[in-house]
């Protein structure tokens, strides 16, 4: 055996998803929103998202591949935002740009 075979049944990668999502998870919680940085700059989590994104090759994009999940994503993560921070829900200009902005990117 190769080493990376030797750890691959320990460790936080040799667990299963739902594992390693209720850990994450825990990790996030615990910071308090005003030291979260994603959560005082937008531009700069928006930034992170779009490298992470360009960083997976299509053929192992969950979305791009299953637009059913993709919605279902979508909508649970409408529902789990107070109507009063709904910026899509406040300005539909906004919501039509992105939307906009969303389909240029997945045709490039």
């Amino acid at each position: 055996m190769t080493s990376s075979q030797d750890t691959s049944s320990r460790g936080f990668a040799s667990m299963d998803e739902d594992k390693q999502r209720e850990i994450a998870r825990k990790g996030g919680e615990s910071v308090p929103d005003e030291k979260r940085s994603f959560s005082k700059d937008h531009e700069l989590a928006s930034e992170a998202g779009r490298k992470g994104g360009e960083s997976v090759p299509d053929e192992k994009r969950s979305f791009s591949k299953d637009h059913e999940l993709a919605s279902e994503a979508g909508r649970k993560g409408g529902e789990s935002v107070p109507d009063e921070k709904r910026s899509f829900s406040k300005d539909r200009e906004l919501a039509s740009e992105a939307g906009r902005k969303g389909g240029e990117a997945s045709h490039k």
